[in-house]
Protein backbone atom coordinates (compact mmCIF):
# COMPACT_ATOMS: atom_id res chain seq x y z
CA UNK A 1 0.00 0.00 0.00
CA UNK A 2 1.74 3.51 -1.13
CA UNK A 3 -0.09 5.43 2.17
CA UNK A 4 -0.54 4.34 5.88
CA UNK A 5 -4.11 3.96 7.22
CA UNK A 6 -5.65 7.36 8.45
CA UNK A 7 -5.37 8.90 12.14
CA UNK A 8 -2.67 6.11 12.56
CA UNK A 9 0.00 7.84 15.09
CA UNK A 10 3.38 5.69 14.07
CA UNK A 11 4.16 5.33 10.78
CA UNK A 12 7.02 2.64 9.77
CA UNK A 13 8.40 4.46 6.36
CA UNK A 14 9.81 0.91 5.32
CA UNK A 15 6.29 -0.36 5.84
CA UNK A 16 4.80 1.69 3.10
CA UNK A 17 5.20 0.81 -0.44
CA UNK A 18 5.85 3.74 -2.90
CA UNK A 19 3.73 4.28 -5.81
CA UNK A 20 4.50 5.37 -9.08
CA UNK A 21 2.63 9.11 -9.40
CA UNK A 22 4.91 10.21 -13.31
CA UNK A 23 7.76 9.43 -14.70
CA UNK A 24 11.11 9.35 -12.13
CA UNK A 25 8.78 10.09 -9.11
CA UNK A 26 7.17 7.78 -6.44
CA UNK A 27 4.69 8.67 -3.95
CA UNK A 28 4.79 7.76 0.09
CA UNK A 29 1.84 8.74 1.86
CA UNK A 30 2.96 9.13 5.25
CA UNK A 31 1.00 10.15 7.76
CA UNK A 32 -3.04 11.86 7.53
CA UNK A 33 -5.80 13.02 9.10
CA UNK A 34 -9.11 15.13 7.94
CA UNK A 35 -7.15 18.35 8.84
CA UNK A 36 -3.68 17.76 7.31
CA UNK A 37 -1.26 14.91 5.04
CA UNK A 38 2.14 14.81 5.38
CA UNK A 39 3.77 13.00 1.87
CA UNK A 40 7.15 11.73 1.03
CA UNK A 41 8.21 12.10 -3.01
CA UNK A 42 11.38 10.93 -4.31
CA UNK A 43 12.42 12.09 -7.60
CA UNK A 44 14.97 10.61 -9.80
CA UNK A 45 16.98 13.33 -12.25
CA UNK A 46 15.51 15.01 -14.63
CA UNK A 47 12.17 14.01 -13.40
CA UNK A 48 9.54 16.63 -13.98
CA UNK A 49 6.73 17.32 -11.50
CA UNK A 50 4.06 18.82 -13.78
CA UNK A 51 2.88 22.58 -13.10
CA UNK A 52 -0.46 22.31 -11.25
CA UNK A 53 -2.43 24.13 -8.63
CA UNK A 54 -5.17 22.76 -6.31
CA UNK A 55 -7.27 24.42 -3.53
CA UNK A 56 -4.60 22.76 -0.88
CA UNK A 57 -2.10 24.60 0.93
CA UNK A 58 1.17 22.97 0.54
CA UNK A 59 5.16 23.55 2.30
CA UNK A 60 7.53 21.64 0.48
CA UNK A 61 10.57 20.70 2.67
CA UNK A 62 13.86 19.20 0.13
CA UNK A 63 15.42 16.83 1.92
CA UNK A 64 17.68 15.72 -0.31
CA UNK A 65 18.88 16.52 -4.48
CA UNK A 66 18.51 20.08 -6.05
CA UNK A 67 15.23 20.88 -7.84
CA UNK A 68 14.48 23.97 -9.96
CA UNK A 69 10.82 24.95 -9.06
CA UNK A 70 8.47 27.62 -10.38
CA UNK A 71 5.44 29.25 -7.95
CA UNK A 72 3.56 31.13 -9.95
CA UNK A 73 5.48 33.52 -11.87
CA UNK A 74 9.06 32.86 -10.07
CA UNK A 75 11.22 30.20 -10.93
CA UNK A 76 14.34 29.65 -8.44
CA UNK A 77 17.01 26.56 -7.64
CA UNK A 78 16.24 24.94 -4.43
CA UNK A 79 18.41 21.96 -2.37
CA UNK A 80 18.93 20.01 0.96
CA UNK A 81 17.50 22.29 3.61
CA UNK A 82 15.13 24.52 1.57
CA UNK A 83 11.63 25.02 2.36
CA UNK A 84 8.95 26.39 0.04
CA UNK A 85 5.11 27.10 0.63
CA UNK A 86 2.88 26.88 -2.18
CA UNK A 87 -0.68 28.62 -0.96
CA UNK A 88 -4.13 27.53 -2.23
CA UNK A 89 -5.23 28.22 -6.11
CA UNK A 90 -1.27 28.96 -6.96
CA UNK A 91 0.28 26.96 -10.05
CA UNK A 92 3.64 25.27 -9.29
CA UNK A 93 5.79 22.43 -10.55
CA UNK A 94 9.75 21.64 -10.62
CA UNK A 95 12.56 19.76 -12.45
CA UNK A 96 14.66 17.74 -10.61
CA UNK A 97 18.43 18.52 -11.04
CA UNK A 98 19.67 16.13 -8.73
CA UNK A 99 18.30 12.52 -7.79
CA UNK A 100 16.21 13.76 -4.89
CA UNK A 101 13.22 13.66 -1.62
CA UNK A 102 10.51 16.34 -1.35
CA UNK A 103 8.36 16.11 2.01
CA UNK A 104 4.94 17.64 1.52
CA UNK A 105 2.44 18.94 4.02
CA UNK A 106 -1.04 19.86 3.06
CA UNK A 107 -3.72 21.41 4.58
CA UNK A 108 -6.40 20.04 4.20
CA UNK A 109 -5.56 16.33 3.63
CA UNK A 110 -5.21 15.24 -0.25
CA UNK A 111 -8.45 12.63 -0.32
CA UNK A 112 -6.89 12.11 -4.07
CA UNK A 113 -3.70 10.67 -2.83
CA UNK A 114 -5.98 7.98 -1.11
CA UNK A 115 -8.26 5.44 -2.14
CA UNK A 116 -11.10 5.58 0.17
Amino acid sequence: MSYAEKDVRWIVNTDIEGEPIAPGIVRKVLAFCDESMLAENTFEKGAVGERHSHPHTQITYITEGVFEFSIGEETKVVKKGDCLLKQSGILHGCVCLEKGILIDCFTPMREDFIKI
